[in-house]
This record gives structure tokens, sequence and C-alpha cells, in this order.
């Protein structure tokens, strides 16, 4: 008689498994598409031990979005490490953003979902995820300020650098929507058309920042 012997993971291996499955399933149709029963179904345990791993929807979610996001932000900190200049580290940055969203659609649509709720813990972990990538730009850039300049550059940086991230979204979602162009021109196109404005307001900053910006009482600039 032959007897089939069903393996048992454990329970970190069915977790990952459970995070593997959802993952696909919420990058696919949505995180408001998506049920607990079907993700139950498709990992082939029952929905309360589901709910006995992860609390809840929301929780599993958050849990497929942590790896995304964790995933975005290394490539894009990697990229802009060791640049130089504001106008080199944006787009460092802006090619990683970009080059993640064409290796790995999935993240992008697990962290970037336009059907997440408006509030609760969904919500605050996107808003906590797009928080730190607005911080990695405004930090790299404001970094290549002179030092005396910092304080007086650093609401303009800020708000720049959430106006590049709107930006970078919404022209990641247009390029998903129709791929008309390869993502790393659509990358390039990003950077020449914002490029040049940082370069003139960091050379601005510099030159602010120069002696010969502040010359001596009783002295002129030559």
């Amino acid at each position: 008689m032959n007897v089939e012997v069903r393996s048992r993971l454990s329970r970190g291996d069915r977790m990952e498994q459970t995070l593997g499955v959802a993952h696909a399933l919420f990058a696919e149709r949505g995180y408001a598409e998506v049920t607990m029963e079907e993700i139950a179904a498709a990992v082939g345990v029952t929905k309360p031990l589901l709910y006995n791993y992860f609390g809840n929807k929301e929780r599993l979610y958050i849990a497929c979005m942590e790896q995304a996001g964790d995933s975005l932000l290394r490539t894009v900190a990697g990229a802009i490490a060791g640049t130089e200049g504001p106008g080199e580290a944006l787009g460092a940055g802006v090619r990683a953003f970009f080059a993640f969203l064409d290796s790995d659609r999935a993240a992008w649509a697990v962290l970037f979902d336009e059907t997440l709720p408006g509030s609760g813990e969904v919500a605050e972990r996107v808003a906590s995820y797009r928080g730190q990538i607005d911080a990695l730009v405004s930090q790299s850039l404001l970094a290549q300020v002179p030092a005396g300049r910092r304080d007086a550059a650093r609401v303009e940086i800020e708000a720049l650098s959430a106006a590049l991230l709107g930006a970078a979204e919404e022209l990641a979602r247009w390029w998903l929507r129709t791929e008309a162009i390869a993502a790393g021109e659509a990358a390039e196109l990003l950077i020449s058309t914002v490029e040049p404005g940082i370069r003139a307001r960091a050379r601005a900053h510099v030159a602010a920042n120069s002696p010969t910006s502040n010359p001596p009482k009783g002295t002129s600039k030559a």
C-alpha cells in the first residue's frame, strides 16, 4: 500500500511561504480585491491558522510591504552613497528607483498600491516608507551643501525632495501603464528635467558661502 507522506513545514518556513503567496496575489490584484480566505486556500492552510500567524489582513499586507520597502530603500541608499554633488546624487537615486521598478514590479505594486485604505495601519506604514525615501534624498542633498549654508537650505531641499518623489512616482505609474519608453529612458527624462535646477541651486549656495560673497567691511567685490 502506498502512503503519501506530506512534509510538515516549520512555523517560520510556513510564514515565509505565506508571505510569498500573499505578495504575489496582492501585487497582481491589489489589496482591496484579495481576501484572507483566498490566501489561505492558495497556501494550503486554514484561515484560522493564517490569522494566528499574522493577526489580520492589514498585518499580512504590512509584512509583504516591509520586504518591498526595505529592498527599495537599500537600492536607493546604495546608489546615492559615495556620490559627489547634489546633481550626481539626484541622478543616481532616480536611476536606482527606476531600475528597482523595472526589476521587481511586484514589489512596486505592493508598496504603491492605489487600492490601499487611506487611513489605518497600512496607510501609516506606506507614509512611513515614503517618508524614509524622502528623508534619504533630503539628507543626501543636504550633506553636499556647504556646512555654513545647510540651515538656510534645509527647507528648500525638503520641499524639493518631496516634489521629486511625487514626480518619480507619477512618472513610474505612467511608465507601468504605457511602457512607451524604457525604464532607463524614463529615469533620464526626469533627471534631465530636474538636474539643471538642482545644480543651479547648489552653485547658488556655494557662491553664497564663498568668502568673496561677504567681503570685509570697507572693501568691495572684484
